[in-house]
């Protein structure tokens, strides 16, 4: 008897256990913007299955006393991102719905969270 009780207690563990170390899913579909490069060019970038959820401070518009803000987000993933004015999503926000229509130039991020 005791040990089918321990049994059942291992088994329940180790099925609590792998639950809670499961990763984290990425957003499934492609989310792009648009900076200005270092040769004062605009340039497109994508990122394909962002992880989420979760913060993504935009690489090449991290730094507010060193570079512009990115702009034109398009977001054409399965899960609603919300964009940033300031790094590490913080600042003014915008939500952006799944598989949305491009947004104009006029709208600047430097950081993103998908809700994944």
């Amino acid at each position: 008897m005791r040990l089918r009780h321990s049994l059942a207690a291992v088994c329940g563990a180790l099925a609590l256990t792998a639950t809670l170390a499961s990763p984290a899913h990425a957003t499934t579909g492609d989310f792009s913007y648009r900076f200005v490069g270092l040769d004062g060019y605009p340039q497109w970038v994508t990122l394909h299955d962002p992880a989420g959820p979760g913060c993504i401070t935009i690489p090449e518009a991290a730094d507010p006393s060193s570079s512009e803000p990115a702009f034109a987000p398009h977001n054409d993933t399965d899960d609603f991102a919300t964009v940033f004015t300031e790094p590490d999503c913080t600042g003014d926000s915008w939500t952006l719905r799944p598989h949305g229509r491009p947004a104009s130039d006029r709208l600047k991020l430097r950081s993103v969270w998908f809700a994944g």
